[in-house]
């Protein structure tokens, strides 16, 4: 884990307000890592479009054999 730390740039918050923000910031911080990264939709894989394997075929032709199984 890193040393984080907050700096007030402007303004003279007290001790109340500071509290309010770092306990903000450590709310956010937690809820983004309990979140579990989701894997994408299967309509949205878009290997399923390719035929035959996936192979690419490099030149300047690559792109009239990259259908074609």
């Amino acid at each position: 884990m890193s040393d984080a730390h907050v700096q007030v740039v402007r303004g003279a918050p007290d001790d109340h307000e500071l509290a309010a923000l770092v306990a903000g910031l450590m709310s956010r911080a937690a809820a983004e890592a309990d979140e579990p990264a989701s894997a994408p939709a299967a309509w949205m894989d878009r290997r399923a479009g390719l035929r035959g394997s996936a192979t690419w075929r490099a030149g300047a032709d690559g792109w009239r054999w990259s259908l074609r199984g």
